[in-house]
């Protein structure tokens, strides 16, 4: 069985051969670039730069060495430019990171230092431009910058936050055409981030891509929009979306059946604890409009819709259900409510787990071996039974994490697969 048809089998809720692996399909699934390298050290691989392929969170390139030795079965169908809104593939060129690793970065992560040694990252690569990026010197990662001017509601114009969503170009579509093909040519899942349909992801609204954001930009004052000013963010919804589908039907157009899913939306709706607001807040502000979008996905193409959630979300996995999702993820199972026998024996048939295979808070960096490997042995038994289930962890594996760790994770995976 091929990997793609072990996935077909797996997100239609049936059992295949084998679990199915990802690692980097994602910006929500992958691995920090010097875990990357600390992998391929320990494997015995040649030395050689990592790609920084998501420089705000600073993930790392899963090359074909590691995707052999783990046993990945999804291949990533990347857009043109990042989060930072420059062109996020080659030429690239060398950069020492504030940790002491040279890794590979597009020509326009052009970067600064401030008067603390914090780096600083750019909209556009221009330097000439305000900073949108901040990576402090005990950190790993950038930070989004809040460039927020002042807010005269009476001024507020939706359009202010939809400066960043337009058609997609002709460029663009040969791009993703090309893309896929290459993609599906692996004979994994490919997966696709498309974009445009970011409701209200807060790594989104800053906008950090924009030179000069105007509209709503701070995110606290964004989650009391929530309350404060629903009608303007329905307005905003509501043109967002008709732009994404405007562009999913010119995108499918030429690429068609060369994505297997596609990345909808990564707006967290939950706390460690709670929920970032009611259920009943989801039903009328983001409801209608992921339904408008996973209705036109499924109507029109073979495509499964994938959703990102963080948090305590059981209370809202029978509203994904009922906006069409297919996949919910990163299913963190140390999270309120989040117990793995209840979210499978309840919503299991349903909605196909993507994450969930080990908590990547505690167990991963701080347990022994030993215990990760009786971790994700038990996690795969409650998940993988009757297919509906991708093993990942619970969110993108960061720096520092023992590589001892990782390697028992990956060999009690292969455990649970009989290799």
């Amino acid at each position: 069985m091929t990997s793609r048809e072990r996935f077909q089998l797996t997100v239609n809720h049936k059992q295949p051969d084998k679990m199915v692996v990802d690692f980097g399909a994602t910006s929500v699934t992958g691995i920090h670039v010097s875990t990357i390298e600390n992998l391929r050290k320990y494997y015995g691989l040649k030395d050689k730069l990592i790609r920084v392929t998501d420089p705000y969170q600073m993930l790392g390139e899963v090359d074909d060495e590691l995707i052999e030795i783990m046993g990945i079965d999804t291949a990533a169908a990347r857009g043109p430019k990042n989060g930072f809104g420059f062109y996020n593939h080659e030429p690239f060129m060398e950069y020492l990171t504030p940790w002491g690793q040279k890794v590979l970065v597009p020509e326009g992560f052009r970067t600064r230092n401030d008067e603390n040694g914090d780096v600083l990252l750019y909209p556009e690569g221009d330097l000439s431009a305000t900073a949108s990026g901040r990576m402090p010197q005990s950190s790993y990662f950038f930070d989004a910058i809040i460039r927020q001017e002042p807010i005269d509601d009476a001024k507020l114009d939706p359009k202010d936050n939809l400066e960043e969503y337009g058609l997609v170009s002709d460029n663009d579509l040969q791009y993703w055409k090309e893309t896929t093909q290459k993609a599906r040519a692996t004979g994994r899942a490919v997966v696709a981030g498309l974009g445009g349909t970011a409701l209200g992801d807060v790594a989104h609204i800053p906008g950090i891509k924009l030179k000069k954001p105007k509209g709503i930009r701070d995110i606290t004052e964004w989650y009391l929009s929530i309350l404060m000013r629903p009608d303007y963010i329905q307005a905003i919804f509501d043109r967002q979306s008709e732009i994404a589908l405007e562009n999913f039907k010119r995108l499918h157009a030429v690429i068609g059946d060369n994505v297997d899913a596609v990345f909808i939306c990564g707006t967290d709706f939950g706390t460690q604890d709670s929920t970032f607001c009611a259920p009943e807040q989801f039903d009328d502000l983001w409801l209608p409009y992921y339904k408008r979008i996973n209705d036109w996905v499924h109507t029109n193409t073979n495509w499964k819709t994938f959703k990102h959630s963080c948090g305590a979300v059981e209370p809202f996995m029978s509203r994904f259900i009922a906006a069409g999702f297919d996949i919910i993820n990163p299913v963190q199972i140390n999270a309120k409510g989040m117990d793995p026998a209840h979210l499978k024996k309840t919503y299991g048939k349903d909605l196909v787990f993507w994450g969930g295979g080990i908590d990547t808070q505690k167990v991963l960096p701080y347990s022994t071996p030993a215990e990760v490997r009786e971790e994700v042995l038990r996690l795969c038994e409650i998940f993988a039974k009757d297919g509906g289930f991708v093993y990942n962890s619970v969110h993108n594996i960061q720096a520092g994490v023992p590589v001892k760790n990782i390697v028992a994770m990956v060999d009690a995976i292969k455990e649970f697969n009989g290799n």
